[in-house]
């Protein structure tokens, strides 16, 4: 894997003056990881998605010059089979679809996971079409910043994104999106995922991927067509809707107790839980007390990989806000984010997806490595 690079560096020493042991006191992070104990990952959350327009190469390619050890692409499938990396199939607020008058009549309503959705979606163009849009920000109200880059960058493929993170030398953690929804119209997303992997050389429980998925179907079906590493996604929310299509009265809390994590360690390797189940905001919106997940989770001989990290206050606990509330800049001002992630480091995460993997590297070289100041 790579080495730390220039920007981590700089990220470090910008966060000198704002991650110290009093900000790690506070957070009550007060647990480094002992020596020889491996630091936990920094998965690039669509890329540096805090940055650049998420799930273009040019945010994957951010992520990594930011010291990201993986990078996340979702999949979703075109109309000729070819698996690309959208967060949703729906696209009309991830491109500039809907002001191409060509596509216009490609606009429709379907239903996907029990919701209906009206707009363009992946599985109605071919990957020729697709690479004739353009990707634009999904949130330019909390990053405006990111706009200047619309209109630049393509949708990449999946073979796409393997190659840049074998010339880079990272790992890729790819995630199939509705995948019972792509399978019900013929385009399952499983056999050209492992395809794929395999041809690129991907192979056993320690090569540098992670496939994940919020369904439980797919990821057993997985479990018995390749031996690369699977994660369970669960959410502090709701149930996995292949589950609850079948009548499976299985939620993600159900999944989330020392009984269902002992049943995901049948056929996964992890768990990517949010990060509300490891620590759940109290009344205020503050950080609470933490659950036993963590634990619960190693107990079975799972990872957790938490997500998702950013650093603006809109996604940020109460007590880690900063600013002025009344600005109406405030949702998307910076707020201590180091802060947050160093109570997580604490609590013994396996690695977390973040949209900022500066500040998650930062962070994590400042209270796992201890680069700037000794350990307390």
């Amino acid at each position: 894997m790579k080495r730390a690079r220039r920007s981590s560096w700089l990220a470090v020493a910008a966060l000198t003056m704002t991650l110290t042991p009093q900000t790690i006191n506070a957070a009550q992070a007060d647990r480094r990881p002992p020596p020889g104990q491996p630091k936990p990952l920094v998965i690039g959350h669509r890329g540096a998605s805090g940055y650049r327009p998420e799930h273009t190469l040019a945010a994957y390619e951010l992520a990594i010059d930011m010291g990201a050890d993986f990078i996340e692409p979702d999949l979703v499938s075109t109309k000729d089979g070819v698996l690309v990396a959208r967060h949703e199939n729906e696209i009309s607020a991830t491109t500039d679809v809907a002001g191409r008058p060509a596509f216009a009549d490609r606009k429709t309503a379907k239903v996907i996971d029990g919701i209906r959705i009206t707009g363009w979606f992946t599985e109605d163009f071919t990957l020729a079409e697709l690479k004739t849009l353009r990707a634009q920000e999904r949130i330019p109200q909390l990053r405006p910043d990111n706009t200047a880059f619309d209109g630049l960058f393509e949708i990449p493929t999946l073979d796409e994104v393997i190659d840049l993170a074998q010339r880079r030398q990272v790992g890729i953690y790819p995630e199939t999106k509705h995948p019972t929804y792509f399978n019900s119209i013929g385009l399952s997303l499983e056999e050209p995922l492992v395809e794929a992997l395999t041809a690129a050389g991907y192979r056993g429980k320690s090569a540098p991927v992670f496939i994940q998925s919020f369904e439980v179907g797919n990821l057993t079906q997985l479990a018995a067509e390749t031996d690369l590493p699977l994660v369970q996604l669960l959410s502090d929310q709701g149930a996995p809707f292949d589950l609850a299509s079948s009548g499976d009265p299985r939620t993600y809390a159900d999944l989330s107790t020392p009984e269902g994590l002992r049943e995901i360690a049948t056929y996964a390797q992890g768990i990517g839980p949010s990060k509300n189940q490891i620590v759940p905001p109290d009344a205020s919106g503050a950080l609470g007390q933490p659950t036993s997940l963590v634990e619960d989770a190693h107990r079975a001989r799972l990872l957790v990989h938490p997500y998702a990290f950013r650093n603006e206050n809109q996604f940020l606990p109460a007590d880690f806000r900063q600013g002025d509330p009344a600005n109406p800049a405030f949702p998307r001002a910076i707020g201590n984010a180091p802060a947050e992630y160093a109570r997580f480091y604490s609590l013994g995460v396996d690695g977390l997806f973040s949209d900022n993997p500066d500040t998650a590297v930062a962070a994590r070289t400042v209270f796992c490595g201890n680069v700037l100041f000794p350990a307390t």
